[in-house]
This record gives structure tokens, C-alpha cells and sequence, in this order.
């Protein structure tokens, strides 16, 4: 898939090509040089940001179920990319700390897919290329709604999922040395 930046900025184009797990060996490296750049002011004052501990998360997330990739490039760099995979029926929510119907984190093989991360380069924000990322990847899952974390900090975020179709059901702190983060849901298909 190709898509151009908005005409406000120099346009440029860019492609958007879809991975599973194993394609992380061709991937990983420009996976985590994104990451680098944009979480670097983070990681500087929290461990739990560092590079090491991302990479840790993203091969706990690559181990699970149909993980998927929509990574974007521009002249053969990367720019930005989302990602996450299903969750299994033996998934269990941890980190809940706002209480939820029982019904509402019920899984199975097919219900939700956990979208682990979206994320772009700091000159590509703003023109739609994480939104371009993001509904690339949704348009591989089969799943029936995705979930996603945003850090309680971040209610600018916040508000673009919801723009995204996302609802808020709660607050989750997953690790115990991470952010609280608003806990949000939306059909795969809108």
C-alpha cells in the first residue's frame, strides 16, 4: 500500500507492507531504531522506556498469537509503524484496576486483537500516517475488536483514539514499574 503525506508538508510518499512473526529477524532492527528515536526523552528519565526493556516487551508480544506488523517506509527507511497480536483464550487481564464486567474481558481465539504499539517518526506526525498504520493493520486481523493502552498522561492521544472509534473501558497498570494507562476498545470493523 502507498499513501502520500498531506499537502501542507513537502509530500512524500510512502509504502506500508504488512509482517507476522516470522518476519521479525528482517524487521526488529528497524523496529527498535523508531522506537529509539521516539521514546528517547522517556527513556532518559524511566527505565521502563529504555530500549532494552521495549525489546524484552517485543518479543513477549511477538511469542503471542498471530502477531502482525504494518511498518511504513519512506526512500528505505522506516518512518513508523503498529503492531500488536490475539489474544488467546487462556488470556487473562492483568493490571485491571478499574472493575469490568466479566463478560466485557471474556476470550477466545478470535475476540480481541491487542494492539500493542503505533508509533512514528516526529516529522511524519501530524499528517496521518500513524492513523494510515494503524487501519493497514486492522484491515489483516480477523479479530473482532482491537484493544489498546494510552497512558493516563496523554489525553491529545487519548482523544485521537477515540476520534479512531476507540472507548475508554477502564485503567489498567500492566507493570508494576509502568504508567497507568486508559484502557480502550473498538470494532475491527467500524
Amino acid at each position: 500500500m502507498a499513501a502520500t503525506q498531506p499537502q501542507h508538508q513537502q509530500p512524500q510518499t510512502f509504502t506500508v507492507s504488512y509482517y507476522t512473526a516470522a518476519d521479525l529477524p528482517a524487521i526488529e532492527e528497524q523496529l527498535i531504531e523508531v522506537y529509539a528515536e521516539v521514546y528517547a526523552a522517556e527513556a532518559a528519565k524511566d527505565s521502563f522506556f529504555s530500549v532494552e526493556r521495549f525489546t524484552d516487551r517485543l518479543h513477549r508480544h511477538v511469542s503471542g498469537s498471530r502477531w502482525g506488523c504494518a511498518l511504513g517506509t519512506a526512500e528505505g527507511a522506516p518512518i513508523g509503524y503498529a503492531y500488536g497480536f490475539a489474544r488467546n483464550s487462556s488470556y487473562q487481564w492483568g493490571g485491571l484496576i478499574t472493575p469490568v464486567p466479566a463478560d466485557l474481558i471474556a476470550e477466545n481465539d478470535t475476540r480481541t486483537f491487542a494492539l500493542c504499539e503505533v508509533m512514528v517518526r516526529q516529522n511524519w506526525r501530524g499528517t496521518g500516517t500513524a492513523h494510515t498504520l494503524h487501519e493497514e493493520l486492522l484491515s489483516h486481523r480477523p479479530e473482532e475488536r482491537s484493544h489498546l493502552l494510552v497512558e493516563e498522561e496523554h489525553p491529545r492521544v487519548r482523544a485521537l483514539y477515540e476520534r479512531w472509534g476507540y472507548n475508554a473501558m477502564g485503567v489498567m497498570q500492566p507493570y508494576d514499574d509502568g504508567p497507568r494507562y486508559t484502557s480502550m476498545l473498538r470494532p475491527i470493523v467500524l
